[in-house]
C-alpha cells in the first residue's frame, strides 16, 4: 500500500519547492508513527479543529502521506545499503587489482624492452592511476599479452594472471559502477524521500498547530498535537 500511496502522491511531492524541503529531524519511522497516531487522535475533534480553520483534507490524506514517506524511506534505504555494499568490496578487492597491474607492466616492459612500438604501448597503459585507469588497464594489458603470446613466453610468464586481469577487468567494472554509479541513485533517492518527509510533515504541522491553538487550555485534548519525539 504504501508504493501505491507514493505513486498517487508523487506529482505533489515532486511539485514541492525546494526551498522548503528538508531533512527529517527525527527518525522517519518515528514521524510516519506520530502521523499514523495524530489522524486517530483529532478524528472526535473535527467540528473544532475545521471551526478553526483546518482544512480537513489534510487529515484524510494523512495516512497516504506517511505510507508515501515510509515508501520513500525503504528507497532510500535500500539504494544507501547497496552503496555501502560495493564500497566494501572494492576497498575489499581493489588493492590487490592495482598490484596485479603494477605486475603485469612489470613482466610485459621486460618481455617487451627490445620493441619500441611496445614498450610504448605498456608506457601508455602505465600512465593514470585512478581506479577506472586500472580497470581499463587490466583489460588493455590483456590485450596486449594475448597479442604477443611469443614474446611472453620467452620469459616464462604465468598466463593465470592476464586470465585474471581479464576477469577482473569485467567484474571490477561493475562493482565500481555500483560503488560510484549508485552514489547518485542514492542521493536522488534522499531528495526524494527528504520531499515525501516534507509532505507529510506539512500536514501535521497545520493539524496540530490548529490542534493546539483550540486546546491551549486543555492539556488532555492539547497532548495529542505535540510530537512524543519532542516533548
Amino acid at each position: 500500500m504504501s508504493q501505491q500511496d507514493f505513486e498517487a502522491l508523487r506529482p505533489a511531492i515532486e511539485a514541492l519547492d525546494p526551498d522548503t524541503v528538508k531533512e527529517p529531524n527525527l527518525p522517519v519511522h518515528v514521524a510516519v508513527q506520530e502521523a499514523e497516531d495524530l489522524y486517530h487522535w483529532c478524528q472526535p475533534d473535527q467540528e473544532v479543529l475545521v471551526k478553526a480553520g483546518l482544512d480537513w483534507q489534510l487529515v484524510e490524506d494523512l495516512p497516504a502521506r506517511a505510507g508515501a514517506c515510509r515508501y520513500a524511506q525503504a528507497i532510500w534505504r535500500r539504494d544507501s545499503q547497496v552503496t555501502r555494499d560495493a564500497q566494501k568490496e572494492w576497498k575489499e578487492r581493489s588493492k590487490e587489482a592495482f598490484d596485479l597491474r603494477d605486475v603485469l607492466i612489470h613482466h610485459f616492459y621486460h618481455a617487451f624492452r627490445k620493441n619500441p612500438d611496445l614498450i610504448n604501448k605498456v608506457r601508455d597503459i602505465d600512465e593514470g592511476g585512478s581506479n577506472s585507469d586500472m580497470i581499463q588497464d587490466l583489460k588493455d594489458l590483456y590485450h596486449l599479452g594475448i597479442a604477443n603470446k611469443e614474446l611472453l613466453d620467452a620469459i616464462s610468464f604465468d598466463w593465470s594472471e592476464l586470465d585474471k586481469a581479464r576477469d577482473w577487468s569485467d567484474e571490477l567494472a561493475d562493482v565500481l559502477a555500483r560503488a560510484n554509479g549508485e552514489k547518485y541513485a542514492s542521493s536522488e533517492s534522499k531528495i526524494m524521500r527528504d520531499r515525501a518527509y516534507t509532505y507529510l510533515k506539512q500536514a501535521m504541522d497545520e493539524i496540530r498547530t490548529h490542534g493546539q491553538y483550540v486546546f491551549w487550555r486543555n492539556p488532555e485534548r492539547k497532548r495529542g498535537y505535540v510530537s512524543g519525539y519532542w516533548k
